[in-house]
Formats: C-alpha cells, sequence, structure tokens
C-alpha cells in the first residue's frame, strides 16, 4: 500500500514540477522585505485558493492562512516563511533579483531571497497541490500558514497575536523546513531535541571622558575599554560555560567616535548571543553585564558614567524537535526518498521563529527539516550570502516529496489510533 501511495506522490510531483519552477523563479526575482510581502502573499493566497483552500489573509502583517477541511482527524499545520534580506544579489542566474527598495529607515536598498524563502515557498505551493489530489487518501484538517518577517523574528509572533491559534484551528502538530546549502540537492537532513538557537540581541553603550588624541592621559578612553570587552565575552564561552553547553556571543557592530585624533565619550556595541538552555542563557547574559561594568570600574570610570546593556525583550526562541514527532515521520521521508538520503545532522546557532509555534501552551509537537540544496557533496555556499543559488530541481521535488509524506504519515497515525 505505502509502495503504491509513493508512487502515486511522486508522479504527481513530476506532473506538477514544470508549473513549480516558474513559480520559484518569479517568487526569487521578486523579493520583498520584512513586512512589506504584499506581491509575495497575494501570490501566495491566490495560489491556495485555486487549489480549494479556505483563504484569510493579513494575519499578522502580510500573513496567509489556508485551510483545507477533509473531515474529521488531526489538524496538521504546514508553514512557510515570504520575506527577503536587504542583500545585493550577485548569483548572475538569469532570473536573478534586481530589485531595491525602501527600507524602515528610508533608505534604497537591494533585495534578494538570500535564506531560501523562495525555496521555501515554491515546495508550499506544491505540498498545498499534492494533498489537494489526494483527499481520497487522508482525513483531517490541513492548515497551510505563509509567515510575514521571519527575518526580523517578528512574523510568527505577529501572527499569534493576531489570532493564528484561535480565529482557527489548532493543530496538533506543526511542520516546516529550511534550506540547508552545505547539503546537497536531493538530500534531507533532520535533527532531534534542540535544532536552532535562541537568539539574544544585545546592545552597550561604553561610556568614558573623551578628548583629545593627543593626550589620552586626561581622558578615559572607551575605544580601548571596548576593545577590551570585546576580548573578554569570549572567555565567557571558554572559561565560564561548560564546554558541552553551546554558546555563540558575537560582536558584529562597534561604532564609537568621528575622527582620528579626538577620543570619543563613548562607543557602541552590538551583539548577537546565542544559546540553547535557558539557564545557560541567562548566565551568559548576566556575565555581558558584569565584564562590562568590571572593565569600566578598572578604568577609573565614574559611576555615573557606568556602562549601559540593553538586551532586547522576547527573544527569538530555539526550535525544539519533538523527538516522537521525528520518529514518526522520518520512516515515512525514508520510504519515498531513500533511506541514505534522509541523514542525521548536527544542531545550528541559527535561529528560527518557527519556535514559536511549539511554545503556545498546550504545546504543539513541533519539526522542522533541512532541505540540501547544492549541487554539490560539501558545498562552500551559506546562508544570507550575495552568491546564494539554491538548485531548483531536484530540491524542490525533494522538498514536497518528503513533507506531503510526512503529512499523510500523522493523518494516518491518528486514524490507526
Amino acid at each position: 500500500m505505502k509502495i503504491r501511495k509513493n508512487s502515486r506522490i511522486k508522479e504527481l510531483v513530476n506532473q506538477n514540477y514544470d508549473q513549480l519552477e516558474p513559480t520559484y523563479k518569479q517568487l526569487h526575482s521578486t523579493p520583498e522585505l520584512s513586512f512589506q510581502e504584499k506581491e509575495t502573499s497575494t501570490l501566495i493566497a491566490g495560489g491556495l485558493k485555486r487549489l480549494g483552500y479556505d483563504i484569510t489573509t493579513n494575519i499578522g502583517g502580510y500573513g496567509v492562512v489556508g485551510i483545507l477541511d477533509n473531515g474529521s482527524g488531526p489538524v496538521v499545520m504546514f508553514r512557510t516563511d515570504m520575506d527577503a534580506l536587504p542583500i545585493k544579489e550577485l548569483t548572475g542566474l538569469p532570473y536573478q533579483s534586481t530589485r531595491t527598495t525602501t527600507n524602515d529607515s528610508g533608505h534604497e536598498v537591494p533585495v534578494m531571497h538570500a535564506c531560501g524563502h523562495d525555496v521555501h515557498m515554491t515546495v508550499f505551493l506544491g505540498i498545498a497541490k499534492i494533498m489537494s489530489e489526494l483527499k481520497d487518501d487522508w482525513n483531517g484538517t490541513l492548515m497551510m500558514v505563509a509567515e510575514p518577517a521571519e527575518e526580523k523574528g517578528e512574523g510568527a509572533k505577529s501572527m499569534l497575536k493576531d489570532g493564528l491559534f484561535t480565529k482557527f484551528p489548532r493543530p496538533d502538530y506543526a511542520l516546516s523546513l529550511h534550506i540547508k546549502p552545505s547539503l546537497q540537492a536531493g538530500y534531507v537532513g533532520y535533527t532531534k531535541g534542540y535544532a536552532f538557537a535562541t537568539v539574544d540581541s544585545v546592545n552597550i553603550t561604553m561610556k568614558g571622558i573623551g578628548g583629545h588624541g593627543a593626550y589620552p592621559q586626561d581622558t578615559i578612553d572607551p575605544v580601548v575599554m571596548a576593545s577590551e570587552l570585546i576580548l573578554s565575552l569570549q572567555t565567557i564561552a571558554s572559561r565560564e560555560i561548560k564546554a558541552t553547553d553551546a554558546v555563540v556571543v558575537t560582536v558584529g557592530h562597534i561604532h564609537g567616535g568621528n575622527k582620528r585624533n579626538v577620543i570619543p565619550d563613548t562607543v557602541n556595541l552590538e551583539l548577537t548571543v546565542r544559546t540553547y538552555d535557558d539557564l545557560v542563557r541567562e548566565k551568559v547574559l548576566e556575565s555581558i553585564k558584569r565584564k562590562a561594568k568590571g572593565i569600566a570600574m578598572a578604568y577609573g570610570v565614574p559611576e555615573h558614567l557606568e556602562p549601559v546593556v540593553k538586551v532586547k525583550e522576547d527573544p527569538t526562541p530555539a526550535i525544539y524537535n519533538s523527538a516522537e514527532l521525528v520518529d514518526t515521520v522520518i520512516p515515512a521521508m525514508k520510504s519515498i526518498l531513500g533511506e541514505e538520503n534522509v541523514v542525521e545532522i548536527e544542531p545550528v546557532m541559527g535561529g528560527e521563529d518557527f519556535a514559536r509555534f511549539g511554545l503556545e501552551e498546550p504545546r504543539i509537537p513541533i519539526f522542522m527539516l533541512r532541505l540540501g540544496t547544492s549541487s554539490e557533496e560539501n558545498s562552500t555556499q551559506t546562508l544570507h550570502s550575495s552568491y546564494l543559488s539554491p538548485v531548483p530541481e531536484p530540491t524542490i521535488k525533494t522538498g514536497i516529496l518528503s513533507m506531503t509524506a510526512s503529512l499523510l504519515e500523522l493523518f494516518s497515525q491518528n486514524a490507526e489510533n
């Protein structure tokens, strides 16, 4: 029975692919920034509506929800993201993005799908089509969710706040996928437990007493303090946290002063902090504050000029893939893709706000699959790169096959119980 069903799914995917690849290229060449996804959401909503889904738009921004009610059974959610990044594409592809737009600060910026959301959306539409054509093979409710502003870590939060799980059926399971450029196209990767990290944004202002660069003895130099702090921060992971606990503290931006011979009064640092465990997270954030204040004290900074450390509220939480859910769907993926094409992979320190959908009480089991996109083994392509160029085929087909098989397995598991 499963062999016949897999053959039917593959047949449908092959039949529909000639329509899906042009959709992918259109999405790739017409990217939109976070909370600006008007054209993209219209395309997604239109595609779902033509397939018979009950459509609701403008959920939490330009979010789209499509419901396919197919009788009594579980509610299973599949989510895609839609937004792109302010990056200039340099792939040289015939369908590369040449778009520019105005960002939130009013600046004209280039726009590119440098994180694979164009792939995610194409797979999403393919899944929606195949599941609608296989309605005789499953019972339940399929909830297709297109999320805005994932790159800002705001989309899931805004959709939930706008009633995603109150205006619509509450899912029993939630699935998603994310491309992995280092993995060859045709392969998928999975991780049980923690798969993506909690993401904290931290801003530090080191304050000193500025003055002439020729007379540093008359100043308290915040540039020197900031430089020492940057190096000291790296000892948090190496000397304060267990080696078995993952931690990343990165200073991605530093600014102080406007002229080479003027010592400034302040230096501003912007950090990204990545952890999995909540207790480790709290310890790391406290260590950052302690180190900043300790260095200022050591340099004799007056109390009224002590450093200001601000941690952005409501960080993007870590994705924790339900082991039970992973164990349920992976055999279905192996059956349709071949066991050798489904590989277990290490967790990463990247962030993804899909995690929020699994934290709403009562907790919903979630699983995010990683989808290979490279034309070769051990690719050096990376996310958020100007040169990111996923191979459309077999990437898109693999995504649709793996997730369609997973959805059908979840619907059938409930029926058997």
